[in-house]
């Protein structure tokens, strides 16, 4: 009598292993949600703290001797200003909504995946789509989290500039966006390949 598919393939390690990341997955969504909700929060309270990225401005920081002032060039900074217009709270809400939703749909899909896999069925039509809206949510955020955060950062500096400080800078990564793109696209490829391999096999048998 021939064993489950489960007992061929998993070994009690490698359920540990996985039952183990989908519980670091569960953690890693709850986490997400409440620092997300926590900085709409305190955007709602009048409590800012707005990361912004800096090209080629000078400031003073106190490291001479004794503490004497010394100029610096700053890259990167923690913005406080006192109110946001309507259009920066509405980047900033959707930006923390668009965090959540690609952690939660990345880590549901491979979640999913996941469980399937401990159910004995790694390749399968199922996966390859879980797989695929994984990579798509992926690229999605990276794209769109760091955009709509620009657009907060930029109204920041219009909150406590006046409007007299212009410091428009695009953060998005090009080059974690095309890595991205090939990794979704190498693992649904893969995923597309193996399903259709599996199917032949079990014609065959």
């Amino acid at each position: 009598m021939s064993r489950p598919a489960r007992d061929r393939t998993l070994s009690r390690a490698d359920a540990l292993a996985m039952w183990f990341f989908i519980i670091v997955g569960v953690v890693l969504v709850g986490w997400t949600v409440y620092g997300s909700v926590a900085r709409v929060v305190d955007a709602v309270n009048g409590r800012f703290e707005i990361p912004g990225e800096f090209s080629g401005t000078i400031g003073q920081a106190p490291i001479g001797p004794g503490g004497d002032m010394r100029e610096v060039e700053l890259q990167t900074a923690l913005l406080l200003p006192d109110t946001l217009s309507l259009a920066g709270m509405g980047a900033l809400v959707i930006e923390q909504v668009l965090a959540v939703a690609t952690i939660a749909t990345v880590v549901g899909c491979l979640i999913a995946v996941t469980v399937s896999v401990l159910r004995g069925r790694v390749f399968s039509r199922r996966n390859t789509a879980l797989i695929a809206t994984a990579g798509v949510a992926w690229l999605v955020g990276i794209a769109g989290v760091p955009f709509f955060g620009n657009m907060v950062a930029n109204d920041a500096f219009r909150s406590i500039s006046d409007g007299t400080f212009d410091n428009v800078l695009m953060s998005v990564d090009v080059s974690s966006l095309f890595l991205a793109a090939f990794v979704a696209a190498m693992a649904t490829t893969v995923f597309t390949v193996g399903a259709r391999l599996q199917r032949e096999t079990e014609l065959l048998v």
